[in-house]
């Protein structure tokens, strides 16, 4: 395992982000009749959290990075409880959710993993499902048809490296995105219900990541659906960036953080942003990052976790 490297990344891409917001009561009643979302009125969509990276047009809602230009920014833009509650985009969310994770590149299987990512993360996504963590996404809903988001406990569907091909050092969205249509091809999924995450070895760097972001999940075409993915870079290389060091002390402290903020926003707006946004753009995730780290029993085993935003306190919970 590497030694914890402290790194402070304050340069930010223009993007609608998140705020510090204060903790709250984990209790979560239903939420009240939809409110209309003032991203959908006549297609509109914020351009600021809709950005192109590299060669692809997809919409991306990205985690920035910790530290003194992820704040800055988070405030600027005027997310957390500056801008509300999240609104109903009149879209779908996932309300059976199916996580699965594709390791690319061989180099998973050896020199690729120095700091133990792979378990750490499988070990999370095997305990997170049907948490009290993870319930406050289940008081957001969709209206067509009827349904709210689920929390079940077997969310974690299945992984594999995939040794067929090896990442570029780095890879563009629409590689990313290709990686992940393969998964879904190897799993047979193309509901809005799966979310893929495509997990970078170490030393693989996407455009942003370290700079700009931790993470981010976006959609592609694949099998004639749209699918949710996720773009999951090797945590470790970005340091205290990425919440290394953050809760335990771990080099490994940012997995759980980073893909459970990821996780919960691709239940509540598998498809950006016409799931669950605040006014500003911001996800359910976005306006409760970096504040309030905890480490959470989930299921029996101890997690790093940040709070989620619970439009029923109005407020980030954990």
């Amino acid at each position: 395992m590497r030694s914890l490297t402290t790194r402070l990344l304050p340069t930010m891409v223009a993007a609608s982000l998140l705020a510090a917001c204060s903790g709250g009561n984990s209790s979560i009643p239903s939420v009240a009749q939809p409110q209309a979302h003032p991203l959908s009125q006549g297609g509109f969509r914020a351009t600021s959290q809709f950005v192109a990276v590299d060669d692809a047009p997809q919409a991306i809602h990205f985690m920035p990075i910790s530290g003194a230009g992820g704040r800055a920014t988070a405030m600027a833009h005027g997310s957390g409880t500056s801008a509300g509650n999240l609104l109903y985009g009149n879209g779908p969310i996932q309300t059976a959710p199916k996580l699965y994770v594709v390791y690319w590149g061989s180099a998973w299987n050896g020199s690729g993993d120095p700091d133990g990512v792979k378990a750490q993360l499988n070990n999370f996504l095997s305990h997170v499902g049907g948490t009290t963590w993870n319930s406050t996404v289940t008081q957001y809903y969709q209206t067509n048809p009827s349904a709210n988001a689920g929390n079940p406990a077997n969310n974690f569907a299945g992984y594999y490296v995939d040794t067929s091909s090896s990442p570029p050092k780095s890879p563009s969205q629409s590689q990313m995105a290709a990686e992940a249509a393969k998964a879904a091809a190897h799993f047979g999924d193309y509901s809005v219900n799966a979310q893929y995450v495509v997990a970078m070895p170490h030393g693989v760097s996407p455009s942003g990541f370290k700079r700009s972001y931790c993470a981010y999940h976006s959609t592609t075409t694949a099998g004639g659906s749209t699918i949710s993915w996720t773009n999951l870079p090797y945590l470790p290389d970005a340091g205290s960036g990425c919440g290394a060091g953050s809760v335990t002390g771990s080099v490994l402290d940012g997995v759980s953080i980073v893909e459970g903020h990821e996780m919960a926003e691709a239940e509540t707006d598998p498809q950006p942003s016409t799931g669950w946004t605040d006014s500003s753009g911001a996800e359910i995730g976005d306006k409760c990052a970096w504040v309030n780290l905890q480490n959470t029993d989930l299921n029996g085993t101890y997690f790093p976790t940040q709070p989620l935003w619970s439009n029923a306190v109005s407020g980030c919970v954990q």
